[in-house]
């Protein structure tokens, strides 16, 4: 602990620029969740893929790890420029000590910015700019991250649900179909997602799902 406080009042330069570097790599690893869950794609993605498994009534399958891995790596493969502009243009010269940190802010934010506010509904960015009173902006760099941010988390929830919507209709038909043919049978004791899950196993494996839901997804993007 000592050892950690003495390096914060070294006054040695090279030693300042590694605490420097150390507080924000700490700082970065600990908002690393929100940033990952409000900034980035993977809001829309683990929530696409709950829909899918929810609809398709096989409890646990995949199991949580599973999806999470999955929109985990989707989110880093769409999210690729994006996170590799940011380090081409902040991180780097932050660490060759090109730029200050308000600066490495500035550059950083700049590629997030545009990326949310691509997939950013203008009905929700005007909802959080008129409870600050905030003027008409100028160009995408003048909107606060404080606005941008849960302006592009809820169009996020919007388009997931809308998407969970449309994988849940023909699973849905399914049910109905299957409910239909068991009531006029009279076996009413059994229940229809016994029967139902089967076929709708079935029916996303001859239509290749998960590939759909995949392309549909990166399409989004």
């Amino acid at each position: 602990m000592n050892e950690f406080v003495d390096m914060f009042s070294n006054s040695d330069p090279e030693a300042v620029s590694t605490s420097v570097k150390l507080l924000l790599l700490l700082t970065v690893l600990s908002l690393a969740p929100g940033i990952l869950i409000l900034m980035t794609s993977f809001t829309r993605i683990i929530i696409v893929l709950s829909f899918v498994r929810t609809s398709l009534a096989t409890q646990q399958m995949p199991p949580n790890q599973v999806l999470i891995g999955l929109a985990l790596f989707l989110t880093f493969f769409i999210m690729a420029p994006t996170f590799n502009e940011v380090n081409e243009e902040a991180l780097q010269p932050l660490f060759n000590e090109e730029i200050g940190l308000d600066e490495a802010y500035e550059r950083a934010s700049s590629p997030l910015k545009e990326f949310m506010a691509k997939h950013t509904r203008q009905k929700d960015l005007v909802l959080f700019m008129e409870y600050a009173e905030m003027e008409a902006p100028e160009s995408v760099q003048d909107i606060p991250m404080t606005t941008l941010v849960p302006a592009f988390a809820i169009s996020e929830l919007k388009t997931a649900f809308q998407m969970g919507f449309m994988i849940f209709v023909p699973f849905l038909i399914i049910d109905m179909a299957v409910a239909s043919v068991l009531m006029s049978m009279g076996m009413m004791m059994l229940p229809p997602v016994m029967i139902s899950l089967p076929f709708k196993i079935l029916l996303f494996v001859l239509v290749d799902g998960w590939y759909l839901i995949t392309h549909s997804l990166l399409d989004g993007f």
